[in-house]
């Protein structure tokens, strides 16, 4: 048995964010269990170039995985998009897509990222779904309320440890 589960790690590759390709980097978690973020960085040449790095925001309960591209097509969110924020909470299709069951039941992953950046602005990621549920205009009224003032996911880059999303309703 001890042989058998040498085999099974050895065979298992390990996530390095700076080995990922940019359309694999976003939603990844590196082995270490720390979040992937896709960077921009001005090439020799004066154009833009893609980076996979890997921040310092730990996941407790995951590590090494790529979101599948199921997940991220249910949720509504893109892989190729440099830096994440509370904008996307603001607009309700998107709103819709994260809170649907097809996302928020099935892609721990994403939803544990918009669960930490909605309690960065005050708000229950949870409540804001129920609320999107039986009336969209009034969950984006509560936001806005809530005083969410939209910032990059890198502002979240100095905290070494993120709470996580409760369990999907």
């Amino acid at each position: 048995m001890f042989f058998c589960s040498l085999i099974i790690h050895s065979s298992l590759a390990e996530v390095v964010c700076e080995e990922l390709q940019k359309d694999l980097c976003s939603f990844s978690i590196a082995s270490s269990g720390k979040r992937c973020l896709l960077e921009t960085e001005k090439a020799a040449d004066g154009g833009i170039e893609y980076q996979c790095r890997t921040s310092e925001v730990v996941l407790e309960r995951m590590a090494g995985y790529i979101e599948t591209d199921q997940c991220v097509k249910a949720c509504g969110v893109e892989r190729n998009f440099v830096g994440i924020s509370s904008d996307a909470l603001l607009e309700p299709q998107f709103t819709a897509k994260l809170c649907s069951s097809s996302c928020y039941q099935n892609c721990p992953n994403i939803v544990d990222l918009y669960f930490n950046l909605a309690a960065g602005e005050g708000v229950f990621l949870p409540d804001l779904c129920e609320i999107q549920k039986t009336n969209p205009h009034r969950a984006m009224i509560e936001l806005v309320s809530s005083g969410a003032a939209p910032g990059p996911v890198s502002a979240l880059s100095q905290d070494k440890h993120v709470a996580f999303a409760p369990s999907p309703l």
